[in-house]
């Protein structure tokens, strides 16, 4: 802060050092801070469902019709081929298929729903709108001014806030939230310390705040000198701003020490370490940056993607530009440490951004000995690279990942602690005794959740009946999953579509006030490996019911090689047609001269979607 007006605020500060030491400055906590500003300030989260080796598609125990596996080759459940004989809608689709596992899916239904609601409702809120002199008077909303103020205009805009005692703190956040320049911020700071004679713990959290959002890193030395002769000890929220704007400069040293020191208060951040693990790399520091690595790996915690780029991009400069601080790694250990960090997100089922996929096919074809090629490509619906011709990893479970998936999924969330909330024992016995009578089966059908796809709520037997109905069509063994009102005849639910469901499927009907899904997910993994079931639901609550990150990773791979979606609706006289069943996995993969990596290039995938680009890593011998 080399301007006269911060030389005015270190000025007010300095006879008031004793008094600023005695606490009764006010100490503010990450969660006071607007969220723009937490975000500066706290972890990131990383999902990361898993992916692993997958053998050939095993069929279990299942006892189903011959007709069935003849029409497979025929396009019947994976198959994009042609369809001979009875044409099956189950059939994968072209490249990008519509899938509700697709990247993107979710945002873009949810701006589709959103854009229906608001033709909706706009005509109700016009109906609605108060008459402005009927409305309740709020309190003028601050606005940030266009330029620097003196004191006497600060404070006469303070007065017309009535002279709220924390007007320096809320102008503050105002001035961050909408980008203000930061000479108006500087004059802000200058009034309060001129009016009150002490600046806040809190109000220059929100100026520090706004000078490493707008990237101001030689304002923020001045910020830390003030912060550290004014208060004994910074929290948490300081130290992260303090590490980030300083891992971008030349002073990166000093955001080790703060990390170091922060270590023995609290457990730094996974930004934290990723700050300051960029910023050695970049400066060619390459011990200090592999030690802090591997320090955050044995905390269980993985670094944010910019490190893992500076990583990547930092071994691809020679000895000679990484300058007098390089020290010497041999090719072998970088290459092993680099592998290893491709695997790790295998394991983690992590998708690496766009600019990390691109850092990742650099350092491949820097590598001097060996002639890397890379490529942006996509598979076929049958899991072929269109690039190399290698064929992907089976999205299918093997005999063991399937055998332990279902041991976990029966006791921690079919016979989990909450199971008297989902049914009763005695009807959860009863269920298991039903299906251990009847064949294995080919399809559940969680048979309230397909009634309702139409918006039509007198047609639910009707569309039920559509979807069992082409399911039978198909030669499958289908099990249909609902509740006892459904057998009550109504005008949604019609005696003779639900007679004619009976004749189609197995059927099983749960009390009314039971959940379906527990009842879904035992028959479909009791029926075998082979078994699919029909549901819109995703599943999500009945996964975090898993007790580890690997077993929701796997339950995560079951679920996209199992689950049918209806696609659209479904309308009389017009076949049903089911979304694109995946059938290779979405993981990084290798094998002995070539890496496949699924890229995250979309900003709006879920966390149960999975990305659709890949790149394709060839070593050309």
């Amino acid at each position: 802060m080399g301007s006269t007006l911060i030389l005015k605020v270190k000025i007010f500060l300095k006879p008031l050092t004793p008094y600023l030491h005695q606490g009764t400055l006010s100490v503010c906590k990450s969660s006071q801070l607007p969220l723009s500003a937490r975000f500066l300030c706290t972890r990131d989260s990383n999902p990361k469902p898993d992916g692993r080796q997958a053998e050939p598609k095993n069929r279990g125990q299942g006892f189903v019709q011959k007709s069935a596996f003849r029409r497979r080759d025929e396009g019947s459940w994976d198959d994009g081929g042609k369809g001979k004989g009875v044409t099956s809608n189950l059939r994968q689709k072209p490249v990008f298929p519509k899938s509700v596992f697709a990247a993107g899916t979710a945002k873009r239904t949810a701006e589709m729903l959103v854009r229906k609601a608001a033709l909706v409702s706009q005509d109700k809120e016009e109906h609605e709108e108060e008459p402005e002199e009927r409305r309740p008077r709020r309190a003028e909303k601050m606005q940030p001014p266009d330029r620097p103020l003196s004191a006497a205009e600060w404070r006469k805009q303070k007065e017309s806030f009535g002279n709220s005692e924390r007007f320096g703190i809320q102008m503050m956040s105002v001035l961050f939230s909408s980008g203000a320049d930061l000479d108006i911020a500087k004059s802000l700071l200058t009034f309060v310390a001129m009016e009150t004679g002490t600046l806040s713990y809190e109000l220059l959290l929100r100026y520090l705040t706004l000078c490493v959002s707008g990237g101001h890193d030689s304002e923020v030395y001045d910020v830390y000198d003030i912060m550290q002769g004014s208060f004994p000890s910074l929290e948490t929220g300081a130290s992260s701003l303090f590490i980030k704007s300083f891992s971008r400069t030349e002073r990166w040293r000093e955001a080790v020490n703060i990390l170091h020191n922060l270590k023995k208060v609290f457990t730094p951040s996974q930004r934290n370490y990723s700050d300051v693990i960029t910023a050695a790399m970049l400066h060619g520091n390459t011990t200090t940056a592999w030690a802090l690595y591997d320090e955050l790996n044995e905390k269980g915690v993985s670094p944010n993607q910019e490190a893992w780029d500076a990583l990547f991009k930092g071994e691809r400069q020679t000895q000679e530009e990484k300058g007098e601080e390089a020290e010497a790694m041999s090719q072998s250990e970088i290459q092993e440490r680099l592998l290893g960090i491709l695997l790790y997100m295998r394991n983690n089922q992590i998708y690496p951004q766009h600019s990390l996929a691109s850092s990742i096919k650099s350092w491949f074809e820097s590598l001097t000995r060996e002639k890397w090629s890379g490529s942006w490509t996509s598979p076929t619906p049958k899991g072929v690279c269109k690039c190399c011709g290698s064929v992907l990893e089976s999205i299918q479970l093997t005999t063991e990942e399937y055998h332990q998936l279902k041991e976990r999924v029966m006791s921690d969330i079919i016979e989990g602690q909450d199971v008297f909330n989902k049914t009763t024992p005695e009807e959860l016995e009863r269920f298991k005794a039903f299906v251990k009578k009847k064949p294995a089966f080919d399809v559940v059908v969680d048979g309230l959740n397909v009634a309702n796809i139409n918006r039509d709520k007198n047609k639910l037997s009707e569309t039920l009946l559509a979807v069992v109905s082409e399911l039978q069509h198909q030669g499958l063994s289908v099990l249909v999953l609902g509740r006892k009102h459904m057998l009550r005849p109504s005008r949604s639910w019609d005696r003779h579509n639900m007679d004619l469901i009976r004749q189609k499927a197995h059927c099983f009907f749960t009390d009314n006030i039971s959940e379906d899904d527990p009842f879904l997910l035992y028959a479909t993994l009791h029926s075998g490996n082979h078994c699919k079931f029909v549901s819109r639901d995703l599943m999500r609550d009945h996964k975090a019911c898993l007790p580890d990150g690997a077993t929701r990773r796997l339950f995560f791979k079951w679920q996209r090689g199992h689950q049918l979606v209806v696609d659209g609706f479904v309308a009389v006289g017009r076949r049903v047609r089911f979304q694109s069943v995946s059938s290779y996995d979405t993981i990084i993969q290798n094998s002995a001269d070539s890496w496949h990596l699924p890229f995250d290039d979309t900003e709006d995938r879920s966390t149960y979607e999975v990305p659709q680009r890949w790149l394709c890593l060839t070593n050309k011998h």
